[in-house]
């Protein structure tokens, strides 16, 4: 994925130099004239560097880094401090403050790109090391340590910004009845080829995980219940499908789902925890109705006329 840079400059010419210099380094570069407009673009654009002048008139580049430092949602966004002045008490107060180096201005060339390429090269390690360790091993889905954290990170969005987010949580029917009847192998097939639907089935915003044994749970930023609903019963649809697996054409995989919608909270963390809870208890709703069907919290049975598999709770 191509990588992208935020320069927070008032010198046009900077930015006008800065692109031209760095054109080859297949980068994206964003532009922000200002410390408050900086500050706006970092958090909404979450670019993989900053460049950030030291001197600007009103909010200076020590602030806005100890603002970007300061907000969850920017602290990991590497800096590197751009300064017309090669003082060292300076330096040492922008390393103090999170930055990660130093270019002095008028620029060596050179140098400027090898710096480049070193933050965006740890950057690019980073992120490969945290996603292997937030990717779920068995069906490549986010695991339930990804989802914890984007849904907390999303919802603080919501908060501050404004927004919607709906959270859809899913469980196989009847997975341990699959287990003890064709062995826990074909058990995680089974799992597999369920990550592998929801996987297809979604938009590339949303993030489907595992959240935990035959439990899965989609995070659906900036849709409402009903839109979260529609996209549950088209997965529900497509995995209840007959003859999926050619070793058992006749067997049956079905799902029931339940949906919540947030616009975030007072508190992340209590917005978050709440919305689980209200999805899961539409979770169980789905399943006391019959399983194979898909529940809203909040919103009266019926919610959709589906097909059911059986009337007992649980499983």
């Amino acid at each position: 994925m191509r990588q992208s840079i935020l320069v927070i400059d008032d010198s046009e010419d900077i930015h006008l130099l800065l692109r031209a210099r760095l054109k080859d380094e297949d980068v994206e570069i964003l532009s922000a004239s200002d410390g408050p407009s900086g500050i706006e673009a970092a958090r909404r654009l979450r670019p993989d560097l900053i460049l950030l002048d030291v001197d600007m008139p009103g909010l200076g580049g020590f602030e806005v880094c100890r603002e970007l430092k300061n907000d969850p949602v920017t602290t990991p966004i590497p800096i590197i401090f751009l300064t017309g002045v090669s003082d060292q008490g300076d330096r040492v107060k922008g390393l103090e403050l999170g930055a990660v180096d130093y270019v002095t201005k008028p620029f060596d060339f050179p140098e400027l790109r090898a710096r480049v390429r070193a933050a965006l090269r740890t950057v690019r390690y980073q992120k490969l090391l945290e996603q292997r360790a937030q990717i779920d091993g068995l069906t490549g889905l986010w695991n339930r340590v990804y989802f914890d954290q984007r849904l907390h990170e999303i919802l603080a969005g919501c908060r501050r910004y404004g927004g919607r987010v709906s959270l859809v949580m899913a469980d196989i029917d009847h997975f341990k009845r699959v287990n003890d009847t064709f062995g826990h192998p074909f058990g995680d097939r089974v799992l597999e080829r369920v990550a592998e639907v929801l996987r297809s089935g979604v938009r590339p915003s949303d993030m489907p995980c595992r959240y935990g044994g035959e439990e899965f749970a989609i995070i659906l930023p900036e849709t409402d219940a009903a839109g979260g609903a529609e996209l549950a019963e088209r997965l529900r649809v497509r995995i209840a499908e007959p003859g999926w697996h050619k070793q058992e054409p006749s067997f049956v995989v079905t799902a029931s789902f339940g949906v919540a919608s947030s616009p975030g909270g007072d508190d992340a963390s209590t917005a978050a925890d709440q919305l689980v809870l209200e999805a899961d208890a539409a979770l169980y709703r789905a399943k006391r109705a019959g399983r194979n069907c898909v529940r809203i919290a909040g919103v009266p049975d019926p919610v959709l006329q589906t097909a059911s598999c059986d009337g007992a709770p649980g499983g």
